[in-house]
């Protein structure tokens, strides 16, 4: 077994279409299987009438309609110089039980071989399946409210600020905001969560999700090519064409083996002329032949992908994308989780609690340090931006400077004005009130025109199973570690409500990349999970780079080699769990194929073992490893 299972396109085909050519697939398998058996039996009752050369013209058309495709693979694998394939083995030995007079096994086994392939085709399918159903998630038309009315079209056409309608029972075509009051959505082919996601006027809609109730009118912020969805898709589509080691070490090692198998075969044909004193041509070549359908690495080369393939599968139907079955290898040695707080263990959703002042008007101070934050992304920002008020003028801002790790600086209405944490006054050398640094909360300082003039109070709130995570990695054996630029009191507190290991606050994006390569250099298989951009460094610097891809930055999903696509931690056991489990399936299959190869291999070469039992031990254990790699998808988790 080994054919090409490529990915083709399959516009345009109807289920009826499909269908109709896996039952025309089947045909030739059936005619041969059915051929052999009535040949086996008009051999046994009907001796004198079924003799060469119809006996032998019996057999062909059943070899035909089964080993003319594996033959004509052969040839073309001889043609591009690879000339030991399992292609080649199989015709050898089943054209080599023909030349013996052995017609019934010579079918047999490449009919056995034949129905192998057909199991695997289903396998791979079945497989595929969960990723194929993300394909047929991207609409193929949408509405587009135009001057002229609203007219149908494909998303590709659409561009970014056009406004698009969503019916109810329709999958959204692009990435946009919200601009009706509220509307219901199914999120299950992005996240594989399948409760309804409640949507205000302003949040973000991506493609994919399924408008539940109500018409709703969105405004397109990304081109079709850029949406969410199908980066989404490209990165599964990329995750299949990545091999991991094990694979990579199954390619090679048959690219050696075949050939000392063929070798060996000669050597068992011919050597026992020189030794064996009844030596019969017949009998050592049958030997040999055995020796070679027995050796055919199907088993291997076959079943190794399709676990993997199916512990990809798996993790995309949960929310989860491997961008490459490496990945998957990868995980199942992480000793360490190292975490980022704010969006991968909190919600990063902020909110101002209290405004203190020293000798300064309260409300003056909160719209000095909005119009200033309203020119930076962050989290904490946004919640300041959004407590003045939208119905606020905010003052004109100028020269605003951000300072990484400490905050922005800036002139508003007139005024030079700091807004961010305790080490950006230290760093302007302007005294403030000490008792801000025993201040347990997330706070934001601010000063004006070089005096401390107070600070803001900021709260954010612990994910509901960040806990539960914490609690699943501990009972997988994995410690865990948090970092975070929050100030040390607010790190340990979390740390603290979650039974955290180990916590780092006061960190810089440049403090991260030094506390991660510390861990690494104790020895230590580690992953970090993170959702900022600030957090793309590290991503890239662990072993097992995760990223929080329903809120988390562009820069760190596209450099995490795990995406988690509904920011819930809970998913990262997960992760580990179906790493485990794939690794333990591929194991299982190459323990098991060795095992009973080399048992075999042993009964041929001494001639107490026929083409039957070959046969068994090549496409048997091939069906029952593909069997075994199939078992992954139905992992309850």
């Amino acid at each position: 077994m080994g054919h090409n299972h490529e990915d083709h396109d399959h516009e345009g085909h109807s289920p009826a279409h499909d269908e109709e050519s896996t039952i025309k697939a089947y045909i030739p398998a059936i005619v041969s299987f059915i051929l052999l058996v009535s040949g086996m039996v008009l051999q046994h009752q009907e001796a004198e009438f079924f003799k060469n050369p119809l006996r032998l013209g019996w057999y062909l058309v059943a070899y035909a309609l089964v080993g003319l495709p594996v033959n004509w693979e052969a040839l073309k694998s001889i043609r591009r110089g690879d000339v030991f394939s399992e292609f080649f083995l199989m015709s050898i030995a089943t054209i080599g039980a023909f030349f013996i007079g052995e017609y019934a096994e010579g079918v047999a086994v490449m009919l056995f071989y034949a129905i192998g392939e057909l199991f695997q085709d289903a396998a791979v399918n079945k497989a595929k399946r969960s990723i194929k159903a993300l394909l047929d998630i991207r609409p193929d038309t949408v509405t587009v409210l135009r001057d002229t009315g609203a007219v149908t079209i494909n998303p590709t056409a659409v561009t970014v600020g056009e406004i698009i309608q969503v019916k109810p029972g329709e999958k959204v075509a692009l990435d946009g905001i919200l601009l009706s009051e509220k509307a219901a959505f199914d999120t299950a082919a992005l996240t594989g969560e399948s409760k309804p996601d409640t949507k205000k006027e302003g949040e973000v809609v991506l493609a994919g999700m399924i408008n539940l109730q109500t018409l709703a009118d969105v405004k397109v912020t990304a081109l079709f090519k850029d949406s969410k969805l199908s980066g989404i898709l490209k990165m599964v589509q990329d995750a299949t064409a990545r091999k991991s080691q094990t694979q990579l070490f199954i390619s090679r090692f048959a690219k050696i083996y075949t050939p000392i198998v063929v070798f060996l075969a000669i050597a068992i044909t011919i050597v026992p002329y020189f030794f064996v004193a009844d030596y019969v041509f017949t009998n050592w070549l049958y030997r040999a032949l055995v020796f070679l359908v027995i050796s055919c690495p199907c088993a291997l080369v076959i079943s190794v992908p399709l676990g993997y393939f199916g512990g990809i599968g798996l993790a995309s139907r949960k929310g989860i994308l491997f961008k490459g079955s490496n990945f998957l290898d990868v995980i199942t040695k992480v000793d360490t989780v190292v975490m980022d707080k704010t969006g991968t263990l909190t919600k990063g959703v902020f909110e101002v609690q209290e405004i203190h002042t020293v000798d300064f008007d309260r409300k003056e101070l909160l719209l000095l340090a909005a119009a200033l934050e309203a020119k930076s992304t962050h989290p904490i920002a946004a919640a300041i931006v959004r407590h003045a008020g939208s119905g606020e003028q905010l003052p004109e801002v100028s020269g605003v400077e951000e300072i990484p790790g400490h905050g922005l600086s800036g002139t508003v209405g007139g005024k030079k004005v700091l807004a961010g944490n305790v080490k950006l006054l230290k760093k302007y050398n302007i005294a403030y009130d000490k008792t801000v640094d025993d201040n347990p909360e997330t706070i934001v300082v601010v000063a004006v025109d070089g005096r401390y003039a107070g600070y803001i109070t900021i709260a954010d709130e612990i994910k509901e199973d960040a806990a539960e995570t914490i609690a699943k990695l501990h009972a997988l054996g994995i410690k865990t570690v948090m970092l975070s630029g929050d100030k040390q009191s607010i790190v340990d507190r979390v740390a603290q409500l979650l039974k955290i290991d180990t916590a780092f606050g006061d960190l810089l994006p440049e403090g991260k990349v030094a506390k991660v390569q510390e861990l690494k250099d104790q020895k230590r298989i580690l992953a970090f999970v993170g959702d900022g951009v600030n957090d793309a460094p590290v991503i890239a610097l662990a072993d097992a780079g995760i990223a929080m891809g329903g809120l988390g930055s562009d820069a760190a999903i596209e450099t995490a080699d795990i995406v988690i696509q509904n920011d819930q931690p809970g998913k990262i056991p997960v992760a580990i769990q179906i790493g485990r489990e794939t690794r333990k399936i591929v194991v299982q299959n190459i323990s098991l194929a060795f095992a009973v190869k080399a048992v075999v291999l042993i009964l041929g070469a001494g001639g107490l073992a026929t083409l039957w039992e070959a046969v068994f031990a090549d496409v048997g254990v091939a069906l029952l490893a593909i069997l075994n790699a199939v078992r992954i998808q139905r992992l309850k988790l």
